[in-house]
């Protein structure tokens, strides 16, 4: 079973008040490409990983006019996709959704929130870290995380999913470099309280010895940025429990990979242009974390769909252009063995 978690740019750009896409020389949500480029970059893509279940950050927006499994249905449609069917869980008031694109021949999917407690409420509520100061401050999610079960019809154990968008810490409408740096470290300080907030989660899964996975943008990764020195931990170590016992850590790869050897070249899923250095900058963001109990069944293999670091995408031509029009992000996907 192959499951990819997927951070598609402005998807919802792409889409009308019907939910039907957008075949147009308009431009998309993304820098100098047209709607009809990056609908047909994505069908690439789509094809190419094809996923059993693809958790798509960024999805189509769902409000009084637009619904975002319908447009993702129709998305599917177009290209003759196998993964027909979508789901979504809390709605939010933002245009990305957080949704589960998937192949209803292989799996049940049903949205289950785990039962909220005052150490881990419920994710479209509010969370609160502690006494005094910042952490007084109520913590909320913009994109509430997707909670999934999925029953894979005897191909292997029932698997709970936590689909994430995690706070992002770019100082968006800075007036000036003290300003920059004031709104980066709030937007540090809201999201590393979120993956406190999914880490509670996580142990309430892995004390119940659910077989979990938890992927999607964290916007984040070890030794990312400055500030890591100030808060001692990134989210990403939050989240896998890098200072637990070893039953009680989550695996990730790329993360293991980053955090042993921080001075070597490092595996990254995005990549973005910098209009003030005038380069492209590659960061490691999106994850999928599996728990000890999930990871002893198999042999499982984590991909990251890059242009350029992997061999099969740079010698496809159109496989390359496709992964770089239709998203600032790139696939990641873990292959299940259950054998």
């Amino acid at each position: 079973m192959r499951i990819a978690t997927y951070n598609i740019e402005w998807f919802s750009h792409l889409f009308d008040d019907e939910n039907n896409l957008i075949f147009d020389r308009s431009w998309s949500g993304r820098h100098d490409v047209e709607k009809h480029q990056q609908i047909n970059a994505l069908g690439t893509v789509f094809q190419a990983v094809d996923a059993d279940a693809f958790m798509i950050i960024e999805a189509p927006q769902t409000n009084s006019k637009r619904s975002s499994t319908r447009a993702l249905e129709n998305f599917a449609r177009h290209f003759g996709l196998r993964q027909t069917q979508a789901i979504t869980g809390f709605r939010n008031e933002t245009q990305q959704q957080i949704a589960l694109l998937y192949d209803p021949s292989k799996m049940d999917v049903s949205h289950a929130p785990k039962k909220p407690t005052k150490r881990a409420p419920a994710f479209d509520t509010k969370f609160i870290l502690g006494n005094g100061g910042d952490a007084q401050k109520p913590v909320t999610f913009s994109k509430p995380p997707l909670e999934l079960v999925i029953n894979p019809r005897g191909l292997g154990p029932n698997l709970r999913l936590i689909g994430v968008h995690a706070k992002s810490k770019a100082p968006h409408g800075a007036k000036n470099p003290e300003h920059a740096a004031e709104i980066a470290l709030r937007n540090r300080r809201k999201q590393l309280t979120q993956c406190l907030w999914i880490r509670r989660r996580v142990e309430q899964h892995l004390r119940k010895g659910d077989h979990l996975i938890v992927l999607g943008d964290f916007n984040d990764g070890p030794g990312l940025d400055e500030f890591e020195k100030e808060f001692g931990h990134s989210g990403i170590e939050i989240v896998l429990g890098t200072t637990r016992k070893l039953e009680n850590r989550l695996f990730d790869p790329h993360a293991a990979q980053t955090m042993s050897r921080p001075f070597a070249v490092q595996p990254t899923t995005s990549r973005f242009y910098d209009h003030r250095t005038k380069t492209y900058l590659n960061a490691l963001l999106d994850y999928i974390m599996i728990s000890k109990n999930l990871k002893s069944l198999g042999d499982h293999k984590w991909t990251i769909w890059h242009p350029f670091d992997h061999p099969e995408c740079y010698k496809s031509n159109e496989i390359c252009q496709a992964l770089l029009t239709a998203s600032d992000h790139f696939p990641v996907t873990l292959d299940l063995d259950f054998s």
